[in-house]
């Protein structure tokens, strides 16, 4: 499935729920549904800065395309990465470089977020799209 794809489906998935509590809420059993993370992992290489939380975010590649795999100790954090995880894990490193995210404004995330939460998630967007440039530019060689 596409990045688009994968967009639309969390768009339609939010339209169902009529207040954000019940979004948040949502929001928190995605990340209970992320795969156990490897505390061997949880080291600081991994740990994303500038985000409220502690989140661990690590990177493979396999046949051309990114997948991650996070970790973090809040709730709704984790359920944030989650999302992110849904979109662009699985893609190709270009696709995930070239991605804009839409469905972000489209669901009202980033309004319902409180800033250090905002700012969160726009570092973890970043290191995602930096692991891809890294492992897009190491396979190249």
């Amino acid at each position: 499935m596409t990045i688009q794809e994968q967009e639309k489906n969390i768009i339609a998935e939010f339209e169902l729920f009529d207040d954000w509590m019940d979004k948040y809420n949502y929001i928190i059993e995605l990340g209970k549904s992320l795969p156990p993370f490897d505390p061997e992992l949880k080291q600081d290489k991994y740990l994303i800065k500038g985000c409220q939380a502690h989140v661990w975010l690590y990177p493979t590649h396999q046949n051309g395309k990114v997948f991650f795999t996070a970790d973090s100790d809040a709730m709704i954090t984790k359920g944030i990465v989650a999302l992110l995880i849904r979109v662009l894990s699985g893609q190709p490193p270009v696709e995930i470089i070239k991605s804009n995210l839409d469905f972000i404004q489209q669901i009202g995330l980033r309004d319902h977020l409180s800033q250090t939460r905002s700012n969160g998630l726009s570092n973890m967007i970043k290191q995602m799209k930096l692991y891809a440039i890294a492992l897009e530019s190491s396979h190249k060689k």
